[in-house]
């Protein structure tokens, strides 16, 4: 256990098995934070899926990939990245010489665990030729195996640009995967079979249910969801109008919900997405496919982790060079065919 000093002496944080409590996100804990925060010359990064109120006390919040090119252009020294490590690494190797402190090392990620740097050798040893098309939310080392990045935004347009005759890995999310097979006519596109545990769990009986019960509304559905192929099939056979399905990035839902008419919005992803939605269109109804859709990683950047690490310095993240020139290369081509848009 440790005891803040400026912060009136009183409050300490606690070491769990689902991460650091003991402290309340107050107002004095966000004057502590702001405080320790401009002490360190450090700027406070927020991914959408994080609780509210560290989405609140954040500097910046959205995707990871627009969050890890805001730390590439911040002024400050150091980035607070609050999010799973992946993301933390990614802005690490857009922003080589700046420090990177992720609150809790421990937030991991189930889809970007579900393929290792081993695992993607022994795929391209199997396809020699193909070309490697990994989404943003893999870890560094892949990343550097990595022929060109993409997002859920512009993952379509990354295959689509790829000479039609040549092979593709594409990894690792299944489903994302499955968008763009769809959306491509490719029949030489390789798909790993990796999922987010929180997204694959959102099903198609329930959004069927949802919308059933929810005529009205439109349907936000995040690609790496379970129920994208349901949706669009619910589309198909008329039980849902078309123009209300829509396949979104969260960046995209944001900017769908200012755009949007309807007076309710049903959101297949992880719950958190839901209070930037609300900030972004206060007079529509967000409501969540699946309420139990909340990731356990996300959840570990707590109040009491945040402070800890703005009075610490824990835990830094750092990527080796050679890893980060090569992923960053990766990146950058993927920059380089399109708008990647906001992210995941």
């Amino acid at each position: 256990m440790s005891t803040t000093t400026d912060f009136t002496s009183t409050l300490s944080w606690t070491d769990g098995p689902t991460g650091y409590t003991g402290v309340e996100a107050t107002p004095e804990w966000a004057d502590e934070v702001k405080r320790l925060a401009k002490a360190r010359n450090a700027t406070i990064l927020a991914h959408n899926y994080q609780l509210p109120a560290i989405q609140d006390i954040a500097d910046h919040t959205g995707d990871s990939l627009a969050l890890s090119r805001i730390a590439a252009d911040a002024e400050e020294d150091e980035i607070i990245f609050c999010g799973v490590h992946f993301m933390a690494e990614t802005a690490k190797i857009l922003s080589p010489d700046k420090r990177v402190m992720i609150p809790d090392a421990r937030a991991g990620c189930s889809l970007a665990d579900s393929i290792t740097a081993d695992d993607l050798r022994a795929w391209k040893a199997e396809f020699p030729d193909a070309v490697v098309v990994s989404y943003v939310n893999t870890t560094a080392e892949v990343k550097g195996l990595t022929d060109i990045c993409c997002t859920s935004s512009n993952a379509v347009d990354v295959v689509a640009s790829i000479d039609p005759d040549r092979d593709v890995l594409f990894l690792p999310d299944q489903f994302l995967g499955a968008h763009v097979k769809r959306m491509t006519g490719r029949d030489n596109i390789h798909i790993w079979a990796g999922e987010c545990h929180v997204h694959a769990g959102i099903n198609g009986d329930e959004l069927a249910e949802q919308a059933e019960s929810h005529p009205d509304a439109d349907l936000f559905i995040h690609p790496e969801c379970g129920c994208a192929t349901s949706a669009l099939y619910l589309a198909g056979e008329g039980a849902v109008p078309e123009e209300k399905v829509k396949i979104l990035s969260t960046g995209g839902m944001l900017d769908a919900a200012r755009e949007t008419k309807a007076k309710q919005v049903l959101v297949a992803t992880e719950i958190g997405m839901l209070h930037q939605l609300r900030k972004a269109a206060p007079g529509v109804d967000f409501q969540p496919v699946n309420g139990r859709a909340s990731c356990p990683y996300m959840k570990m950047i707590t109040p009491a982790a945040l402070l800890r690490c703005l009075m610490t310095g824990d835990d830094e993240v750092d990527v080796a060079p050679d890893v980060a020139e090569r992923a960053r290369a990766s990146v950058e081509k993927m920059i380089a065919i399109g708008n990647p848009g906001s992210g995941e």
